[in-house]
């Protein structure tokens, strides 16, 4: 273990203390004039540690910054929602030209350009199709043709609102030549002959022409109109493809943000303390009330997601926006997700069902556990108190992040498509038709984009990462002040051990900190690239996988798993030794590695089924923010008209996400406070042959069989 930790962080004769070496009046409670006594706790002679780190940490945060700078320039998030128009402006802009703020819903006006660009073999594009923006989708008229023609400009002498207030038709108002190009669908005026609903702001054909309309066409001399299922299929297909999928949901990210505000940060704040001071006062019943409420919560999330799914109740998701035919049925990605996510809750909950069932033999050995970390909640009282501090500062980040996730996802430049079909449509500026103006406007994304969202969905994961780490640090070092110095300095610890701990961290360990959120970010993420690489490879080889191969397979990922949670479990303890020692994180690493594997027996019997029933509170936290979540989401505000949301499955998954990160912020209290009493008492006994000195009472009251705990400090 290199030397005892009793003479870095042991007791001091309080005057002698004072004297010591290294006695710097940063490193004790209370400043310089917190009293002698205070003197004693956690005093050695500290350094800054990994500096490197620490500067890497500062560069990402001004690559960050410069990213997301980025983001903020090129990016609109209205690109998110809606589409283009023939002339590149997004669909409900007032910058477009013309002003399209009220204008929100992409209309293709000719069906036989549709139907051209779904035809196999077709150098047409349905991007280049002819499209304006509308507010409504338009539908065939009951016992005539009506008409939608394109913006007003030139010899039509009619404003934005006139056109609009006419229905997009001035078909009455045409010269002759104008009528005839209309007749031969090239403009400005077409006839609307199919029906059309509006799915996710863009007109939806429906291939079911109306017979009165059509015949009033015919009549008027009008070229043939294409009836063929494609027009359905073509637009459906660019409505529902993975890109168009894909900003949708980020979209609903941004539209639900009351949500992610009340559901993901407020609620888990709340829940958290209420958790917290339960388990300060009530900690015997927590344990049981903790299980039922997880199953409970799981059951009724699950419930939620059959119900949007359409197989239970009768309201299911819906792609369409507004009123429809009740007899057009559309269905897209999203509802599929929805049905993936719905039998994976399944699943998920029959586990967790018996999973609950197999510990509830073993949830008294979690009591005593949780009983010692009540103890020094309520002797280190400012610990409930302090997690409101990184809650805040990652609050503040979050706002930030999310908003340039929006830009960030919206920053392509609209270029003029670069196309070879033949296609001609009368110009109204130039007032004839014009056959060198074929081509729409899309939306251009560059490689370095998505480099650029890779960055900063990886630069969330090692913030939040971070912040976690100096809050579980600060809490070792309180804790860890309340196990050597208890007794001695009790009037100090409420308190000032927790403004001392932090001032240590500001001072020397954020670099510890920046190395070990790396550390477990860059293990992360490569192996969510590894996962992402061996599903393209099993797809690829599905066919022809041998039973080795499968067997291969289910063990990398075992191993993984394994990986995974010891990487976690070695990153906590190390900052405990952090908070402890002043140590740098890989110095720290080694120590808290070796206490761990002397003492593998005692921390399993005493920590593992603690760890669980904690894992199972931050579990509940985050699954009754999923749950309210979706009790907002189901609201008449995020079913219709503009706050409409493609599909509740990514905001409550965000929501999900935030409040269990704000759960594990807070929860860190009670989980680092057990895993530094317990290796605070593993060393306490190695330095006094196996019966430890400065264990609370309580502690050892839980471990209580002298023969016993000689026998697993000393190994077998």
């Amino acid at each position: 273990m290199g030397g005892p930790l009793g003479a870095i962080i042991g007791r001091y004769p309080s005057a002698a203390a004072a004297g010591g070496p290294g006695g710097d009046d940063a490193d004790h409670p209370g400043g310089g004039g917190g009293g002698t006594a205070s003197l004693g706790i956690i005093r050695h002679d500290r350094r800054c540690r990994d500096l490197a780190f620490l500067v890497l940490f500062a560069a990402f945060w001004v690559a960050m910054i410069v990213n997301s700078s980025f983001a903020f320039n090129q990016g609109n998030p209205l690109r998110l929602t809606y589409e283009l128009d023939y002339k590149g402006n997004v669909c409900g802009d007032r910058h477009g030209n013309p002003d399209v703020h009220e204008l929100e819903v992409r209309y293709w006006l000719d069906p036989n350009q549709v139907y051209q660009s779904g035809v196999k073999g077709s150098k047409a594009n349905l991007a280049d199709a002819k499209a304006i923006c509308l507010m409504e989708c338009p539908t065939p008229a009951p016992d005539g043709l009506n008409f939608v023609c394109d913006y007003p400009e030139g010899d039509v002498r009619l404003s934005v609102d006139d056109w609009i207030n006419r229905d997009y038709n001035y078909f009455d108002v045409l010269t002759p030549d104008m009528r005839n190009s209309s007749l031969q669908l090239q403009g400005p005026c077409y006839p609307v002959i199919f029906p059309s609903v509006n799915v996710y702001w863009s007109c939806q054909y429906i291939a079911r022409a109306s017979n009165v309309s059509l015949t009033h066409w015919q009549q008027m001399g009008g070229v043939n109109i294409e009836q063929n299922m494609l027009i359905d299929k073509t637009i459906h297909k660019a409505i529902d493809s993975r890109s168009a999928v894909l900003k949708r949901y980020v979209a609903d990210i941004g539209k639900s943000w009351p949500v992610l505000i009340v559901c993901g940060a407020l609620l888990p704040l709340f829940l958290s303390v209420i958790w917290l001071l339960m388990i300060r006062y009530f900690v015997a019943a927590m344990t049981w009330i903790t299980v039922v409420l997880f199953n409970a919560l799981i059951v009724s999330v699950t419930m939620f997601c059959y119900i949007k799914a359409g197989w239970l109740g009768n309201d299911p998701l819906t792609v369409v926006i507004g009123e429809s035919d009740p007899y057009v049925h559309i269905s897209g990605r999203e509802i599929t997700h929805l049905h993936v996510a719905t039998v994976l809750m399944t699943v998920i909950m029959i586990i967790a069902f018996l999973s609950s069932i197999a510990i509830v033999r073993r949830i008294l050995i979690a009591t005593p556990v949780l009983k010692v970390a009540a103890k020094v909640i309520g002797e280190v009282q400012a610990l409930i108190v302090f997690p409101v501090v990184p809650y805040f500062i990652l609050a503040i980040f979050y706002m930030f992040w999310f908003s340039a996730t929006l830009h960030l996802f919206s920053s392509g430049q609209v270029v003029r498509n670069d196309c070879s079909t033949d296609c001609c449509s009368y110009d109204l500026k130039l007032g004839k038709v014009n056959c060198d103006n074929c081509c729409g406007y899309s939306i251009h994304y560059t490689p370095h984009i998505g480099i650029a969202i890779l960055f900063h969905l990886f630069g969330c994961y090692w913030a939040t990462q971070f912040f976690m780490a100096c809050s579980a640090t600060v809490v070792a070092g309180s804790v860890a002040s309340y196990y050597w110095a208890r007794g001695e300095i009790s009037h100090d610890i409420p308190f000032f051990s927790v403004v001392s701990s932090l001032k240590r961290l500001m001072r020397y360990n954020l670099g510890s900190a920046a190395i070990g959120s790396l550390v477990v970010s860059a293990v992360e993420w490569v192996r969510f690239i590894l996962e992402c690489l061996r599903r393209k490879l099993k797809l690829v080889g599905s066919a022809g996988e041998s039973c080795f191969g499968k067997v291969s397979s289910s063990s990398s990922q075992c191993c993984r798993g394994c990986i995974d949670w010891t990487l976690m479990s070695v990153n906590r303890n190390a900052y405990i030794m952090i908070a402890i020692t002043g140590k740098g994180f890989f110095k720290a690493s080694v120590l808290a590695t070796g206490l761990i594997m002397n003492n593998i027996l005692r921390i399993g019997k005493v920590n593992v089924i603690g760890d669980v029933i904690l894992f199972l509170g931050k579990l509940c936290v985050s699954l009754f923010c999923a749950l309210f979540a979706f009790l907002m989401l189901d609201t008449h505000k995020y079913k219709s008209a503009h706050n409409k949301i493609s599909s509740p499955l990514v905001p409550v998954l965000v929501t999900w996400g935030l409040g269990y990160t704000v759960a594990k912020l807070f929860f860190a209290v009670v989980e680092m406070s057990i895993d530094t009493i317990i290796l605070s008492f593993c060393q306490d006994a190695e330095e006094h042959q196996g019966t430890a000195q400065y264990a609370p009472p309580l502690l050892m009251e839980t471990l209580d069989e002298q023969g016993e705990l000689q026998r697993l400090t000393q190994g077998p």
